[in-house]
């Protein structure tokens, strides 16, 4: 238990005049980043420290079972924190007095436990507010993130929260978190809501159910998130005629991030959501299916099993497919790409004491190599690249070469600035990488992760307009060049808001979350333009990386260590910051993030003149 935290008591009044006394004992994690230091190098942020507060439970209506308290913070990507979630289906309430008024910050955020968990209280422009603590995610504590506008963004990945409402905003994750009345009695900070929901992780939205009268028919191809958060938010907003989603793979929606960080996990340990869940909303899910094509004069989706499914509105989501390497010897056994669990599965158990060579040294490659240099996974791991250092397109030389640095001192090997000629082998099996240059990889086992190209051959035929690269072009609404055809997610090609509208194609998960949710809306008839800032982070050793913005730029600034992997790389196109890639700083990420969202950025003068200037924003 933190130091600064009191063992708070638990007093339950029941309405039939039962008394029970209780104690809950929580760790919290202490402290807002702080930052400190006027130049460009070596700023470090200073960790404050908040007082723990006494809790006590003034009153209960009815009787039912209490919360289950949330797990951990961890951010490591090996398993999603097993968070409580509950349904809005109760009428119980309960409330608490969590705190003194004069404990709060003029503006800010702190926790406070509470039975079964904790709650964050919050002073925003004079209003007090208070929501769940975590983020429904991976249970980050959202004291640590960004508070702006009306909302709290998550310090971790992004993930936004109303303060009115508790709902979530922005992306990633599916669900929203407890809201709490909130009111101030003789200096006292009370809240209360739905028993169910107190002290909750996360807040389940309820489904509609589909009605029978109801004619029309929805279909999402596609079960990713951008597929996955779509079919619930229709949902969620009273959609009741059919829906239906069709995917190629074997598997309800599942965390696919997860597959190059934790390649051991099953499908099981890391779907979304349940077939119940599914069932409770009257959700079709066509397992093992994909669509072949789709005939949008008379509104049918063609699929390869020979059915045929007629649709009112329609959403596109089939996500990226990875990039094949065509080189003599690419069909030799041993050699993979990491697109599903089983891919993922089987890589692990192959490379089990073995020879490993990984072919790309952008997010999936490395995430892979860190993942089986880890815990003596592999006998060795050589990664193969055609640029000077790992994530140089993305991160720049600087930050590539230290997290090369970080790789090597696992006993990785690198051999950069080259592509592969051929792959050769005995008996069908690959044993070896030749590179152009000759040199030769002895592998056992070869990942490839070279890049995506959009899943979207089956529209060729279609009148859907696909762009040169195959990415199909959307307006603000998601719509394509025909009326109720919509598509989202890596495959679309959208106007981001931060460029004035300019079309790009991003694959993040982040932002697949976002063009479901869109997506549905705009379904629906309830015109909203897709507007989220990209936000994406890679795992690499326990450490995370996180990146928010988007764009080209010509220069890059690194405020803080570098070194010791505490730093801010800030990406400016002329003078302006158009994207920053944090690591050891949270929440400078979050931050911009929210700056980014409000029409606001920062420039290449005020970076000069204060390294850690997204620490304080």
């Amino acid at each position: 238990m933190s130091p600064s935290r009191a063992k708070s008591n638990f007093h339950l009044i029941m309405t039939t005049a039962f008394l029970t006394h209780a104690s809950l004992t929580l760790a919290l994690a202490a402290g807002v980043r702080r930052a400190c230091g006027r130049t460009v190098s070596r700023h470090i942020c200073k960790k404050g420290h908040h007082l723990g507060g006494r809790t006590t439970v003034i009153r209960t209506m009815g009787v039912g079972a209490s919360c289950r308290s949330g797990g951990g913070d961890s951010d490591g990507g090996e398993a999603e924190t097993d968070l409580s979630s509950l349904r809005e289906n109760s009428g119980e309430m309960m409330e608490a007095v969590v705190c003194r008024e004069d404990e709060l910050p003029e503006e800010g955020m702190k926790s406070f436990d509470v039975e079964g968990g904790q709650v964050l209280v919050v002073r925003h422009k004079g209003k007090l507010s208070a929501i769940g603590s975590k983020c429904s995610h991976y249970g980050a504590p959202l004291e640590k993130g960004a508070l702006c506008e009306g909302r709290v963004r998550c310090p971790w990945h992004g993930a936004c929260f109303s303060l009115s409402t508790g709902d979530i905003e922005d992306f990633p994750g599916l669900d929203s978190i407890p809201k709490y009345d909130v009111e101030v009695v003789d200096g006292s900070v009370k809240v209360s809501t739905n028993k169910e929901h107190f002290g909750a992780a996360k807040r389940v939205k309820p489904l509609a159910k589909r009605d029978e009268n109801n004619n029309t028919s929805f279909v999402v191809i596609g079960g990713g998130a951008a597929g996955a958060t779509c079919v619930e938010r229709l949902r969620q907003e009273g959609f009741t005629g059919r829906l239906v989603m069709v995917t190629r793979e074997n598997h309800l929606p599942y965390d696919r991030p997860k597959l190059s960080k934790a390649m051991h996990l099953t499908p099981d340990n890391i779907t979304l959501r349940s077939n119940q869940f599914y069932e409770s909303g009257d959700i079709e899910i066509k397992l093992g299916v994909s669509a072949e094509g789709l005939d949008a004069e008379n509104k049918v989706v063609k699929l390869n099993n020979g059915e045929e499914l007629s649709y009112d509105k329609v959403f596109i989501a089939t996500g990226g497919k990875p990039r094949q390497l065509s080189n003599p010897g690419a069909d030799l056994k041993g050699i993979f790409v990491v697109r599903t669990p089983e891919d993922a599965n089987a890589v692990a158990a192959a490379a089990a004491g073995k020879k490993v060579a990984v072919i790309g040294t952008s997010f999936i490659g490395m995430e892979a190599a860190a993942y089986l240099s880890s815990e003596d996974r592999a006998a060795s791991v050589t990664v193969v690249g055609n640029t000077e250092v790992p994530f140089e397109r993305s991160l720049g030389r600087a930050v590539g070469e230290r997290i090369q640095k970080l790789f090597e001192e696992k006993e990785v090997k690198f051999v950069n600035n080259v592509n592969v000629k051929e792959f050769r082998g005995e008996g069908g099996q690959v044993t070896e990488v030749v590179l152009e240059n000759d040199e030769i990889v002895p592998a056992d086992v070869v990942v490839t992760g070279v890049g995506v190209v959009p899943d979207t051959q089956f529209l060729s035929t279609s009148s859907i307009r696909l762009d040169e690269r195959g990415y199909v072009p959307v307006n603000e609404h998601l719509e394509t060049n025909i009326a109720d055809v919509y598509c989202g997610g890596d495959i679309a090609s959208f106007p981001l808001f931060l460029h004035d509208g300019e079309k790009v194609a991003i694959g993040h998960w982040q932002v697949a979350h976002g063009h479901g949710s869109t997506a549905a809306l705009n379904m629906l008839g309830k015109a909203t333009p897709v507007k989220s800032v990209p936000f994406f982070w890679t795992v690499l050793y326990g450490k995370s990386l996180r990146y928010t913005g988007h764009g080209m730029y010509d220069d890059i600034l690194i405020g803080g260590d570098l070194e010791n992997l505490a730093f801010i790389a800030y990406y400016c196109k002329g003078d302006r910051v158009v994207a920053l890639a944090t690591l050891g700083k949270d929440p400078a990420a979050a931050k911009y993030a929210e700056m980014l969202n409000n029409g606001k950025f920062l420039t290449r003068e005020e970076v000069i003149a204060d390294g850690e200037v997204a620490c304080k924003l």
